[in-house]
């Protein structure tokens, strides 16, 4: 857990936040940063983020819970598609601030999308332009600074680059201004209020989102089914499948002699250790459900039902 450098504070903070913005902007590494280690999983590719997660900095004088969103998209054809956006849109219920995350000089249909949508919230809305690090000359960063502030009625925009650390602190300090004074929502010692099984879910998912081609990514998710202490070999015992939709699908995740499988196992397997801070034993799985991103009851049996 981090701690801010002041010894005290005229009156603690506590509230919701809520990172919302479209797909592959940086929001998810934009919030690991913030929270000072890793609560929700990234890759260079847009809808890594499929579920609404609660990632929590604490200091002696304020609370922030982040609450990282999917990417909101256009062009909706599967019902997980259609789930993301629900859990996008309600993220903005019941939130103290919003921190809409933007790509620098890089406005598109989706970004005008989410700029509608944010016309009738009622709390402050501040504007995060991520990936200025890739501007060469900053100068030409001002128009686009005044463009977004003519789309959106924001209390501020800051520049920030996720990836290399720039202006975070300002950032952190504009969510903070807005935040209610009250008592701290959650223990000071969480990061998450997700339970371990679904960060585990999620690390190995993200190997897959990493590893993969383009398309098989989208059709794959983990379950994890069995998650136990051995107390004789004092490590975790952990069962997880993969589901694919076709079975093409299951020979590429699989990969040539089970090669691709075991990378994505041993890399999953390192940060499970970090995550749970214990020796791991990882035993991995492929299964077809086919059309299982399409069908509303097969994803709320593997967990997308909260919106």
């Amino acid at each position: 857990m981090q701690q801010d450098n002041q010894p005290s504070c005229e009156a603690f903070r506590a509230g919701f936040v809520s990172m919302i913005g479209r797909p592959n902007v940086g929001k998810s590494t934009l919030v690991n940063e913030l929270i000072g280690q890793k609560i929700t999983i990234t890759a260079p590719r847009p809808q890594t983020t499929r579920h609404r997660i609660h990632a929590i900095k604490s200091t002696s004088c304020y609370q922030i819970v982040l609450v990282d969103t999917p990417g909101l998209h256009q062009g909706i054809r599967k019902s997980l598609n259609r789930y993301m956006n629900r859990a996008a849109k309600s993220a903005l219920v019941d939130v103290d601030a919003v921190v809409f995350v933007v790509e620098a000089n890089k406005w598109t249909r989706e970004d005008e999308a989410v700029a509608r949508l944010l016309s009738d919230v009622k709390v402050p809305i501040i504007v995060a332009i991520n990936k200025v690090d890739r501007v060469k000359a900053k100068y030409d960063l001002l128009p686009f600074i005044e463009k977004v502030a003519n789309k959106v009625k924001a209390k501020a925009v800051v520049p920030v680059s996720a990836y290399r650390k720039i202006n975070l602190d300002a950032l952190e300090q504009e969510i903070v201004a807005c935040l209610p004074e009250q008592p701290a929502i959650f223990p000071q010692d969480y990061v998450t209020d997700r339970p371990t099984r679904f960060l585990v879910a999620e690390i190995i998912r993200e190997k897959l989102m990493r590893y993969l081609g383009d398309e098989v990514p989208y059709g794959t998710t983990v379950e994890v089914e069995q998650m136990q202490w051995d107390e004789a070999a004092q490590r975790w015992v952990i069962h997880a499948t993969i589901m694919v939709e076709r079975t093409g699908q299951k020979a590429i995740v699989i990969g040539e002699d089970g090669r691709l499988i075991k990378k994505i196992g041993t890399e999953a397997r390192q940060d499970i250790i970090n995550l749970l801070d214990a020796r791991v034993h990882l035993e991995l799985w492929v299964k077809v459900k086919s059309n299982w991103s399409d069908d509303d009851r097969a994803l709320a049996s593997l967990g997308y039902n909260e919106v």
